[in-house]
């Protein structure tokens, strides 16, 4: 039973302390949409979306209204387009300009899933819609890519990885007018999650129903208020400080997702109880490592706190929720962390470090800006180095970076909204460039053989 107190702070968490659900993520299988002419799966996928999201955006407003509960973001994701473009072939721009007109009609922030999923091989129409991706980026605004190039099972597909790192150059040369967003708007991923709610890496799996509800939560400035009460406390309360916070967390997020369900007529898929963070002040994971003890992110035991930290977090959210799914637990995006910005500008905060703390969050190096003279055979061997992680560990690992087209060190790119500001980062210069481009198939590891 809910008592006054329970709700008082929980307005105080909304009011004060940036507590939000980040997304309400609805799930659309596009399967019935393929054919072999390309107009006509682009006109499917556009009425097939228009026809299940329609409401999605009014629903989440409502909820807003009724709950007193900020949704910042309304999104979908689909089915990985290149699927589709097995069957009709054709121009896959094509289809990225039928996503972002329904994009346009139900009046969501993003569509994710203009993605491939190559960790193996290249089957019938992925080589395409990869090197169509610097296009559709650069001639959509709320349309995000993402390419799965390793896993667990199958190991680390270097062929793709090579071709990734051109591919994500190209987006930023062709965006280099809008701040390279383009490369803000694709992830590369090791280990990619089916029920993902959150963009880039968002797409709707195949194992997944026809339709279903994915709502990602947030509030890192949460968990730091409630760790600022208890400045004395031992590493294990902290850690149970930590999951109290984030099963109230969760809660939310499952109400909202409950209550959308039902008024959408969808199937409730997950929580995402990842703690997302903002450049707003008050919404850093940085900070909340910085309120464990560390002088500044980066130091040295950064690693141990957000090992600790996704752990707890986890551990609150599954006792909140039955449904917790998608990456669930830490992210550690630079442009979007108003502490990890200030940690990069100070120094405190380098690539290394980060390369070091993907080993323990829930993703991987993300929105990272790079000097725009950065080789592409370098960010190749930046994301096989993520992938080799992820695939060891058997956890999701990703990168976006985003090369500084015309920018060095020191200076700063600025994206606006969510996807923040930050400055651009130091990368080694030593070249990778003949492993990158020997090719081929890192073999799966020990780890795969379980069945």
């Amino acid at each position: 039973m809910l008592e006054t107190k329970d709700i008082l702070e929980t307005i105080h968490m909304i009011q004060d302390q940036c507590l939000d659900v980040r997304t309400i993520t609805m799930g659309i299988s596009l399967l019935d949409c393929a054919g072999s002419d390309t107009r006509v799966v682009a006109d499917r996928i556009y009425d097939k979306i228009c026809r299940y999201a329609r409401d999605l955006v009014k629903t989440g407003e409502d909820i807003e209204a009724e709950y007193g509960i900020p949704i910042i973001n309304k999104r979908i994701s689909v089915t990985p387009i290149s699927l589709l473009l097995a069957s009709c072939g054709g121009d896959p721009v094509t289809l990225a300009l039928a996503l972002q007109r329904a994009a346009n009609t139900v009046g969501v922030n993003f569509i994710g899933g203009y993605s491939a999923l190559v960790q193996k091989g290249f089957a019938p129409g992925e080589l395409e819609l990869i090197r169509s991706i610097p296009e559709a980026l650069s001639r959509t605004e709320n349309i995000c890519a993402s390419v799965n190039v390793g896993s667990t099972k199958a190991g680390i597909n270097m062929d793709a990885v090579a071709m990734m790192g051109q591919i994500v150059r190209q987006c930023s040369e062709l965006t280099q007018d809008r701040e390279c967003i383009g490369a803000a708007k694709l992830v590369v991923l090791c280990n990619a999650p089916d029920d993902n709610p959150f963009m880039a890496g968002a797409f709707h799996g195949v194992g997944e129903g026809d339709c279903v509800i994915n709502v990602g939560v947030s509030g890192p400035g949460v968990v730091r208020a409630a760790l600022a009460k208890c400045p004395d406390c031992s590493i294990s309360e902290i850690a149970d400080v930590v999951k109290r916070t984030a099963f109230k967390i969760t809660r939310m997020g499952q109400l909202v997702g409950t209550q959308a369900s039902q008024r959408l007529g969808v199937p409730f898929g997950i929580v995402d109880l990842s703690l997302a963070p903002t450049p707003a002040v008050g919404d850093s994971v940085a900070h909340i490592l910085e309120e464990m003890g560390l002088e500044s992110c980066g130091a040295c035991g950064t690693t141990a706190a957000l090992a600790l930290l996704n752990d707890a977090v986890k551990k609150g959210g599954v006792m909140a929720s039955s449904r917790v799914g998608g990456l669930s637990g830490a992210f550690i995006p630079v442009s979007e962390d108003a502490g990890m910005i200030a940690a990069a500008q100070c120094g405190s905060l380098s690539i290394e470090k980060l390369e070091a703390m993907t080993a323990v969050c829930s993703v991987g190096l993300d929105m990272i800006i790079i000097p725009g003279d950065t080789p592409a055979e370098v960010i190749s061997a930046m994301i096989a180095d993520e992938a080799a992680i992820g695939m060891v560990n058997s956890k999701t690992t990703a990168v976006r970076v985003i090369p500084a087209i015309g920018k060095k060190e020191g200076e700063q790119l600025n994206f606006g909204g969510l996807l923040g500001y930050g400055p651009v980062m130091k990368v080694s210069t030593f070249s990778p460039a003949r492993f990158i481009a020997r090719g081929g198939q890192i073999p799966a590891p020990m780890q795969s053989l379980k069945n």
